[in-house]
């Protein structure tokens, strides 16, 4: 009996079975990426078919083989699509990084030559073709001016027709809203242009002005008002029908009328996301050439009256010097279009700060 429990404790433990998967070392990912280019590189360059560009997309489609056949061989056909799918994901990524990071190293290394006082502070009024000097002040003026004016007009009219739509309207008003705001969501920024020419600079303006067709600022930001209108209904409205329907009941279940929870609980809520759209607008409106060609004529002076005489915007400007045949032209377009991305840049986020603040403070 004693020789039986003393067997019974030193017989050795049995081994349990290891329930670790087996997984690719960290390296190995890296590693196939590099023999994936390498061996691109040898293909493409090899037999003379291509250049980097080549070299990277079979690199690319050799990589993903590679990595699936290395860990379905180790770890099985589950994660090996699991590797590939992410992989894929990463890729898909980085290609929607790169053009992005280019622009904006192309702007920054271009546009850094022209950054001076004498850009932000002169215009090109006298400036000649081998005059090195001038400015965007003038084009800097009438974009805030024309931009500001055109959100004065189309965020209030823009809310307040989104508020209908998805508060109050039915039937085939609230439809024929809908299906006019997405008709105008395609319309080229030419159409108005031409739109706000015949109605506003050859009909009405030459009322007021003696009979002679009144380009100006606010004509263009009239045209602008146009281009901003549709998408400042789509995401408001957007905005609202995801605001949760127990918030607008347990107002009106304390008795509170319609429209103070609109005003009170609806758009506080949807606040964020109808600041986005609005700034998604502006900066379509910032970046318009076509409808201030047509309606504002564009100018070197400075003018600070978006009432009378024509008036130029950054866009233009940019347009203008990139076809000037003066060799100190292109420097000014990148400098004035890189001042347009940090403008635009600039007021989003001031927008998204004071949003965020009326939302934290409420």
């Amino acid at each position: 009996m004693t020789n039986t429990v003393a067997n019974h404790h030193t017989r050795p433990p049995a081994q349990l079975p290891d329930l670790r998967a087996k997984r690719l070392p960290r390296y190995a990912a890296p590693a196939i990426a590099l023999a994936a280019l390498v061996v691109a590189a040898a293909i493409v360059y090899g037999a003379g078919i291509g250049g980097p560009v080549l070299v990277v997309v079979l690199g690319a489609l050799l990589h993903l083989a590679g990595l699936f056949a290395a860990s379905n061989a180790v770890e099985g056909r589950r994660s090996a699509r699991n590797r590939t799918w992410s992989a894929l994901i990463h890729s898909a990524f980085v290609l929607a990084v790169l053009p992005l990071a280019s622009v904006v190293w192309t702007l920054v290394s271009k546009g850094v030559e022209r950054l001076d006082g004498d850009f932000f502070g002169t215009s090109m009024n006298n400036i000649g073709a081998r005059d090195p000097n001038g400015g965007a002040y003038h084009a800097i003026i009438g974009t805030l001016e024309q931009v500001g004016i055109a959100a004065l007009i189309t965020v209030p009219l823009g809310v307040l027709c989104a508020i209908y739509v998805v508060e109050y309207g039915r039937g085939r008003f609230a439809f024929a809203i809908r299906f006019f705001v997405d008709v105008m969501t395609g319309i080229p920024s030419i159409v108005s242009g031409l739109f706000v020419l015949a109605f506003w600079v050859l009909v009405v303006s030459p009322v007021f002005n003696d009979g002679r067709p009144g380009f100006s600022g606010f004509a263009a930001a009239l045209a602008l008002s146009v281009l901003m209108l549709p998408t400042v209904v789509r995401s408001t409205e957007e905005m609202l029908r995801l605001v949760p329907a127990p918030l607008r009941e347990g107002a009106y279940a304390l008795g509170v009328p319609k429209w103070k929870t609109i005003l009170r609980v609806v758009l506080p809520t949807a606040l964020p996301g109808i600041v986005t759209g609005v700034m998604l607008a502006v900066a379509r409106a910032a970046g318009e050439t076509a409808p201030v060609l047509l309606v504002a004529g564009g100018g070197a002076a400075i003018n600070f009256n978006p009432f009378e005489n024509n008036q130029s915007s950054l866009a233009l400007f940019v347009y203008q010097q990139a076809g000037d045949a003066s060799r100190y032209a292109p420097a000014r377009a990148w400098t004035a279009a890189l001042t347009l991305v940090a403008l635009v840049l600039i007021l989003t986020v001031a927008a998204k700060l004071l949003a965020r603040r009326n939302r934290l403070g409420r």
